[in-house]
């Protein structure tokens, strides 16, 4: 498994870092938890997706939206902050999720090879081709698939498979692929959270909606349900893998241990392969303190077999 990650992936907020729950620096302190596992293989894009790049797949209106501070301030949920200009928030913020997509192109050109990846950023499934929500400015699975086929990486043809299993129901990922039917989604979330939008909701192929408080047993219980649903023939998976599904979390409303966030991802990852699908996971959400120990140690775990 190639890990992917460059410290400009880090988002330090300063002063204002208790302002937001998002660990902004947890991407390093992944890296402090695994950089001396024997033979680890850590890589870096060579440089953050462009802003040309990303018009090339947003929506008109949506070019115009992601410069205004308080839209895009509204969107990263924060606070409207008169003196915080919109260069500092593009450089400290912005920059570093246009990094993150970065990794996610760089690693589905690796899983195209047959390797299996992890960006430690990227899995920004609330944002589309004409929003931005939910600390998701870009939708790195969109901008990655077009610029993949646009370089011919990907035929026309191929299909996509991408598995949301952060707490929160994908909805960007969803409406930005509404019309796309080579690519099929599986979604498993919090149903009692944000974002409560079912006109998403209904569009996902194999829909796992769960209540609030569920435990670790029934979440995976209720995952592999979904897995079995899933066939071959796909191209790629991408695998949004939040850590907001632990029970420390203020925001997921669900109750898994670290140990059960491991079992989660070594179980998609050994459905994937039995099925010969490339799997590239993503960052995702994740807003407790543990967050960083459960992806460690997912990729403790994983690197090893896979």
């Amino acid at each position: 498994m190639i890990i992917y990650y460059n410290k400009k992936y880090n988002i330090d907020f300063g002063p204002l870092n208790k302002l937001h729950p998002f660990d902004g620096l947890k991407f390093k302190k992944v890296i402090k938890q695994i950089e001396k596992l024997p033979n680890i293989d850590i890589k870096s894009p060579p440089k953050a997706i462009t802003k040309a790049e990303i018009d090339e797949y947003v929506d008109a209106p949506f070019k115009l939206l992601r410069h205004q501070k308080r839209y895009i301030l509204q969107a990263l949920e924060l606070p409207p902050i008169p003196v915080l200009p919109f260069w500092l928030v593009d450089q400290i913020i912005l920059k570093p999720m246009r990094w993150g997509v970065a990794g996610t192109l760089e690693a589905s050109k690796q899983a195209l090879e047959g390797n299996n990846c992890w960006n430690l950023s990227g899995g920004y499934h609330h944002a589309s081709q004409g929003n931005a929500e939910g600390f998701c400015i870009y939708n790195d699975i969109g901008i990655a698939v077009q610029q993949l086929r646009k370089l011919k990486h990907l035929k026309e043809e191929d299909k996509i498979l991408i598995l949301d299993i952060d707490a929160h129901h994908g909805n960007g990922n969803t409406l930005a692929f509404r019309h796309d039917e080579r690519v099929t989604t599986l979604d498993i979330y919090n149903a009692n959270i944000y974002p409560n939008d079912n006109s998403t909701k209904v569009l996902v192929d194999i829909n796992l909606p769960i209540p609030s408080g569920t435990s670790g047993p029934e979440y995976l219980a209720r995952l592999q349900e979904g897995l079995q649903q899933m066939t071959s023939g796909y191209k790629l998976a991408y695998v949004v893998a939040g850590t907001d599904v632990l029970y420390t979390d203020p925001l997921g409303g669900l109750r898994l241990t670290i140990d059960e966030c491991v079992q989660r991802d070594a179980m998609v990852l050994e459905r994937l392969s039995n099925l010969s699908i490339p799997t590239i996971f993503l960052g995702g959400g994740g807003y407790s303190k543990e967050s960083y120990l459960a992806i460690s140690r997912s990729i403790k775990q994983l690197y090893l077999k896979y």
